[in-house]
């Protein structure tokens, strides 16, 4: 993405650093996020960035070794705007104090949850704040700044953090101690708007630009070779083999695997789509007693994880031999699959859990990866979809992940258990769609519990398995609240599954937000 202007985000390991980049995306501006060390000075040279934002993170920078950017970094002469952890950061590299909080071991006061700013000065990062009062923000530090850094002033406090809001505008940095990349910052995208306002981005970053870039790039990577897409039906995968359609014609195959963990009758819907929208080279290979032969008796979710991501490459091995010239592999890899296994890319976050289509590619699989998404969020993806004439059906499907069901069985795998899971999820889908509440859900599924319970039906005792149902709303999949339903729809639909659904006596309803968990089970 060369031809934009680029503002680098340096990681250091907050679990939010990805909302960063959300809100800049929205303002049409190209970002990257790298983790800290990664960022050396031929990495500045070759970014190049316009300005730099650095993220939050959970390290104290009171610890010696703790995680800092090079000092070329202060002397590009760009904007830096640093947030929570970044804050301490500047101020300790630049010549101020941090004080450590309980939890590193000092004496300081810590702060998390909601606070509330007041202003202390004028400062073009703050246009549009403060109109109404205070303003209120999310604090999560356990260290706070105790000495401003020379040529920095204050222009915001809060009741536990008196040092909030600072800047040194002659330098162009800034510096804020909460998180306003939040929901719970409710104006925090206006500072984001102000800064790369005050940097010069010309916002330029579009789906219609990105669609001339991708497929001029995959051109280029590509030549006249030949290349297999793997096709799950899914909006992901589904614009990537357009767009890479697009790029190259019938250089690509599309290869439908169905892995045995699909949802009910979700393979005859996936081919009769694709089949009837576009004419592109497509197989497809039921693979279902291999991948099901593997996980036989598997609970670990992890070693489920490895071992489909493992066998997905077996079976894209198995169909590029058979298709003369093929040298790629295409996948909707998407941004947020990245952040999320940032631990292969060395990244300082915690990871959460591997993706399937994420760092597990054996290095002498012969095939190269063409990845066309990768830079993009699931909303950025639909967008793109638009752009490119994918019909509603196809841009509006709920996400699936690409280990299906096998996820959605937490504890071990059979059989039996899964065909069980297929019914009760075709009945909440169905009871979503016919109260149309299908769009204005992110993601929505069952997932079958690895416990039984005493049921009574009729007269007779019955002990079956419990089911969860989850149901999401969400902009990007990296933050989710769980829909709102009312509880005559929750009762009318437990009372289908346990009806219709033979071997399930007892239906829960997931109300966990993400974070703190995710927002599939495993």
């Amino acid at each position: 993405m060369s031809s934009h202007d680029t503002l680098l985000i340096v990681d250091f390991g907050s679990q939010v650093t990805q909302l960063i980049a959300r809100r800049l995306r929205e303002l049409n501006v190209y970002c990257e996020i790298h983790p800290y060390q990664n960022v050396t000075d031929a990495v500045l040279a070759e970014i190049a960035p316009k300005a730099v934002i650095f993220s939050g993170g959970p390290d104290s920078v009171t610890r010696a070794g703790s995680p800092r950017p090079p000092a070329k970094v202060y002397e590009l002469g760009v904007p830096i705007l640093g947030i929570c952890y970044g804050q301490q950061v500047m101020m300790q590299d630049l010549g101020g104090r941090v004080e450590g909080g309980k939890i590193s071991g000092g004496g300081g006061t810590a702060e998390f949850g909601r606070a509330y700013v007041t202003p202390a000065g004028p400062l073009p990062l703050l246009d549009g704040w403060f109109s109404d009062g205070d303003e209120q923000v999310w604090m999560s530090h356990g260290d706070h700044v105790a000495a401003l850094a020379p040529g920095f002033e204050v222009y915001g406090t809060s009741p536990n953090a008196p040092y909030a809001i600072t800047a040194d505008p002659a330098r162009n940095f800034y510096a804020v101690q909460f998180h306003p990349e939040v929901h719970h910052t409710p104006r925090g995208a206006k500072l984001y708007e102000n800064f790369v306002r005050m940097a010069g981005f010309a916002g330029d970053w579009t789906m219609a630009g990105y669609r001339e870039q991708a497929i001029a790039a995959i051109r280029a990577q590509v030549g006249d070779k030949r290349v297999i897409c793997g096709l799950s039906g899914g909006v992901d995968s589904s614009v990537a083999a357009i767009l890479i359609h697009e790029a190259i014609g019938d250089q690509l195959t599309c290869v439908f695997v169905d892995h045995g963990l699909l949802r009910k009758n979700e393979a005859e819907e996936v081919v009769a789509m694709f089949r009837d929208n576009y004419n592109i080279p497509l197989i497809a290979a039921d693979e279902s007693e291999l991948f099901l032969g593997e996980l036989d008796g598997q609970s670990d979710p992890e070693t489920k994880r490895k071992i489909i991501g493992r066998l997905f490459i077996d079976v894209f091995q198995k169909y590029a031999g058979e298709i003369e010239g093929a040298e790629f592999l295409a996948q909707g890899t998407l941004y947020p699959d990245v952040i999320e296994s940032v631990s292969f890319s060395g990244g300082p976050s915690v990871t959460i859990k591997s993706h399937h289509n994420v760092g597990g590619l054996p290095e002498k699989m012969g095939l190269k990866l063409v990845e066309p998404l990768r830079e993009l969020f699931k909303d950025e993806v639909r967008a793109l979809g638009r752009e490119l004439g994918l019909p509603q059906s196809f841009i509006g499907r709920h996400p699936f992940p690409g280990p299906g069901l096998a996820i959605r069985c937490p504890g071990e795998i059979t059989r039996p258990k899964l065909e069980i899971l297929r019914e009760a999820d075709a009945v909440f889908i169905d009871q979503i769609r016919k109260h149309g509440l299908y769009d204005e859900i992110w993601q929505a599924y069952a997932a079958i519990l690895p416990v039984r319970t005493v049921g009574v039906m009729g007269d007779g005792r019955t002990y079956d398995y419990a089911c969860a149902l989850r149901a999401v709303t969400s902009v990007d999949g990296m933050t989710a609240d769980y829909y709102p339903f009312s509880h005559d729809f929750l009762g009318e639909t437990a009372t289908r599954i346990i009806n219709e659904v033979a071997g399930i006596n007892r239906v829960t309803y997931d109300i966990t937000s993400k974070p703190p968990g995710t927002i599939e089970w495993e």
